[in-house]
């Protein structure tokens, strides 16, 4: 972990000294999108690739805007910073079910594809058909995703000028010049689930830009490799025990189901459900717990104990250029891969792996030090940063939200939706309100504040 924050250290330093960024000459010409809707303009916003030369290569940031309803009315651009890595700000802003009634009257709903991610030079290749499994089994499986890796990036890179230049701290320039383009004097940001680190970074290189920024679903950046996989775990197991309780006081499950359970992940390790694997039977919970749909898991789990698997979804690929370069994975061997899988165990007896695991996999043999690697943030903006987390998230712990608040000091208020769920802003009609308070009026709830559930 020390190894970590000396890079970042290092990072931070040359990132200040670095000559033209965020200084480009860019324009916005908003036009129909590619699917034209009426209430709805994009355009592309010519971006250096690599910010240290901003007179070499360009790329193209396609950006979506949502003018506001009221005009009469309107504060003025609210940025939205999708999550995943790999979620499209496009395509939230042309559904424009994530903003509320105020927020749409009275800002102008502005999002982008971050790199590699959609119009935005996403790179043209894919994972063979024969890659190993996520969750490996020996030395053998571990030096073939390495090697499958390598060879994926290798295709990446040949495709897309930016996957070597995706990382969060590059995207930092990419929305500075958003924000420039839009000609705002400040951003006001609300960033969701991983968009949460680029709201952080964002305020950590830019505070003087910084007019009001919502973290919602708090990603944190401050972790070494083995706590992050083993929050990863235990926040999805944390949700999990939750599940399991609202099964004995309501249901309907499936008899002792957290028994049940248990015996269809064996199931899956003998191979009952193939071609589907343990993990993608773990994955489950993961993408049920996030509404939370209890009722959808439990049925899940009635099903593949019948030995159905039409239930079974599959996870949406990760960012690879942005996760891989955002976190180390200095893991140099299946023996020290196995630690990590011991840690994830043991923090998520029922649910097994977590995310982390996934990302570990995702991220083997990618060149040491990363990009932008974990550290502590140094964070000094005039409005406290805003922080939104559910008591029970299965993706982006509560933990991680006390973590990074910690961090933030006097520069950020935590408020804690008392339920469940990835991503609680339009929940209840208060963590809605305490949202928009905030990003339309600049009111910073009381330090504490909390919202319960319905």
């Amino acid at each position: 972990m020390a190894d970590f924050r000396s890079v970042a250290l290092l990072t931070s330093l040359a990132l200040v000294v670095t000559p033209g960024v965020a200084q480009a000459d860019t324009t916005l010409d908003w036009g129909p999108c590619a699917k034209p809707d009426p209430a709805v303009q994009c355009a592309d916003l010519r971006l250096p690739v690599d910010w240290s030369e901003p007179d070499g290569e360009t790329f193209e940031l396609a950006v979506a805007r949502r003018p506001a309803r009221n005009p009469a009315q309107r504060v003025g651009t609210l940025v939205f910073g999708p999550g995943g890595p790999g979620d499209s700000g496009v395509s939230r802003v042309a559904l424009g079910n994530r903003f509320s009634d105020e927020q749409l009257d009275r800002f102008d709903i502005v999002s982008f594809d971050p790199r590699t991610v959609g119009g935005s030079a996403a790179p043209t290749c894919a994972p063979q058909p024969d890659r190993p499994p996520v969750i490996l089994r020996d030395q053998a499986d571990f030096d073939a995703t390495v090697a499958h890796n390598r060879a994926f990036w290798a295709r990446c890179r040949a495709s897309s000028a930016v996957f070597g230049h995706a990382d969060t701290s590059t995207t930092v320039y990419d929305l500075e010049a958003l924000r420039r383009a839009l000609g705002e004097p400040a951003l006001t940001f609300h960033g969701s689930s991983y968009g949460t680190l680029l709201g952080q970074q964002y305020a950590e290189r830019f505070p003087g830009r910084v007019r009001a920024i919502v973290l919602e679903g708090v990603f944190d950046h401050g972790l070494g490799l083995a706590e992050f996989v083993r929050t990863q775990a235990a926040t999805l197991q944390d949700s999990f025990d939750e599940f399991v309780a609202w099964c004995d006081r309501a249901g309907p499950c499936p008899p002792d189901v957290r028994a049940t359970w248990a015996k269809v992940l064996t199931r899956a390790d003998r191979g009952d459900y193939a071609p589907y694997t343990a993990f993608d039977v773990s994955v489950l919970p993961l993408v049920t717990l996030q509404d939370p749909n209890w009722p959808r898991l439990a049925a899940g789990i009635a099903a593949l104990a019948e030995g159905r698997t039409d239930v079974l979804r599959p996870v949406p690929p990760l960012a690879t250029g942005v996760v891989c370069a955002d976190f180390p994975v200095p893991v140099r061997d299946f023996r020290a891969y196995r630690k990590l899988l011991r840690e994830a165990r043991l923090a998520g007896p029922d649910i097994r792996y977590g995310a982390g695991m996934l990302a570990v996999a995702t991220c083997l043999g990618w060149p040491q030090p990363v990009a932008n690697p974990p550290h502590r943030l140094r964070v000094h903006t005039a409005t406290p940063l805003l922080l939104l987390n559910a008591r029970h998230d299965p993706r982006t712990g509560h933990e991680w939200a006390r973590h990074v608040a910690a961090q933030l000091g006097r520069h950020g208020r935590l408020v804690t939706y008392e339920g469940w769920g990835h991503g609680v802003y339009r929940t209840t009609d208060c963590t809605e309100a305490v949202v928009d308070r905030y990003l339309i009026d600049l009111t910073v709830p009381a330090r504490g504040f909390s919202c319960p559930t319905p």
